[in-house]
């Protein structure tokens, strides 16, 4: 299970929802793939690598409200103010520095 509260999506471990508005299934090793920025999420829906069951319109809706964070973010004044990262749609990423991760 997921939370979306005060703008951060937290994994909730060991809990799940009894009325679910959807539940999303897929591999870990296909998850990871995503977050390498290797596929997107709606490739691996599209594929049959990830399964959506229920209302699609929360996944929509989080797409919707994600934003890619700009490496050149301002955390402290006067230290920020160029942006370094290319804008993406949700769920993209950059591919990543190397091709191979490796133990």
């Amino acid at each position: 299970m997921v939370e979306l509260s005060n703008a951060a999506l937290t994994n909730i471990k060991g809990q799940q929802a009894d009325n679910a508005d959807l539940t999303i299934t897929t591999n870990r090793s296909d998850l990871e793939t995503v977050m390498m920025g290797k596929a997107t999420f709606d490739e691996q829906i599209a594929s049959g690598k990830a399964k959506l069951e229920g209302d699609r319109k929360p996944y929509d809706e989080l797409k919707g409200m994600l934003v890619q964070l700009d490496m050149g973010l301002e955390i402290l004044p006067g230290t920020g103010g160029t942006p370094l990262t290319a804008p993406k749609g949700a769920f993209e990423q950059q591919a990543p520095a190397i091709n191979t991760i490796s133990d």
